[in-house]
């Protein structure tokens, strides 16, 4: 009896050790490559060259920043800004809850969009819509895959 117990550890063991995790392929850290509004009729870049903006999405949480690329040393175009919270994906649906960000009246926003990854390039498409704000537009992010 002390053997089959011992035998049946061992294989739960085993077992447990081998469970694979599936792979979620949006992990990792994106940059920003294009930008795009749609609010009413019109549709228009919001993609700024002059600053950098990455993305980083781990097993459970999302974080994004934006900074100047001149250091902030320009006061004109000074730019940074930066968020995070928790995210869920369920097949092609992204839904980020936003927990921090620098626009105290963005956080608890909820946002749906829908991903898409070919090769190394993240498109996310979706509404942001933050009632207390009047913002209610269709945004389309584009991301390449940092190495």
């Amino acid at each position: 009896m002390k053997k089959a117990i011992s035998v049946l550890v061992l294989i739960i063991s085993i077992v447990s050790c081998n469970s694979e995790k599936k792979h979620n392929p949006l992990e990792g850290t994106w940059r920003l490559i294009s930008a795009e509004t749609t609010e009413k009729d019109s549709t228009f870049s919001t993609f700024n060259p002059k600053t950098k903006m990455i993305k980083i999405i781990n097993e459970t949480h999302f974080a994004f920043f934006n900074h100047d690329l001149n250091n902030g040393k320009d006061s004109t175009n000074a730019v940074f800004f930066g968020g995070g919270g928790k995210y869920t994906l369920k097949d092609s649906i992204y839904t980020e809850n936003l927990e921090y960000f620098n626009n105290r009246q963005w956080e608890n926003g909820k946002f749906e969009f829908t991903v898409k990854i070919k090769n190394d390039t993240l498109t996310q498409k979706g509404i942001e819509k933050v009632e207390k704000l009047g913002i209610n537009r269709i945004i389309t992010e584009k991301y390449v895959r940092e190495k």
